[in-house]
């Protein structure tokens, strides 16, 4: 049996009309997930995080997260020691919404905070500290690789 121009034809489309279901089915199956759930209405304050930048970039020293062993250390800058200090730090995962954990800062004297590396999975995670000190709000962001 021989192909003629119209069996090819119809190949062609059966194997295009193929391609582009499963194209479908996939793109059905992938998950995209938002930095937020309620994106415009944190836009319309997103004003308040870049004031807060501002002011933390204005400080001397800059708020740190370091990764000692099995603990996570949160340093705020060294002007805020000894201020009543609250806000919040959102462990903040790109890759999967899942992976996001968001805790309250509860900084000693020194201003640091220890919190459980256990806690995380491993990934890469952008750290956004928002927190407010001498009636003064601030924002600074750290990354970190949990491996």
């Amino acid at each position: 049996m021989t192909l003629n121009w119209g069996h090819k034809l119809t190949i062609i489309i059966c194997a295009f009309a193929g391609m582009m279901l499963v194209l479908v089915y996939k793109s059905t199956q992938t998950n995209f997930d938002l930095v937020t759930k309620e994106y415009y209405k944190d836009e319309l304050k997103y004003q308040e995080v870049i004031d807060g930048a501002n002011r933390a970039n204005k400080l001397a020293s800059k708020a740190t997260v370091t990764r000692s062993g099995e603990q996570l250390h949160i340093q705020l800058p060294a002007e805020l020691k000894g201020l009543p200090v609250s806000g919040t730090a959102w462990f903040y995962c790109a890759a999967d919404a899942k992976r996001d954990i968001k805790i309250a800062l509860a900084v000693d004297a020194n201003g640091l905070q220890q919190v459980d590396g256990r806690r995380l999975l491993p990934g890469r995670y952008t750290v956004k500290l928002s927190y407010t000190a001498a009636n003064q709000q601030y924002y600074s962001e750290a990354n970190i690789d949990n491996q």
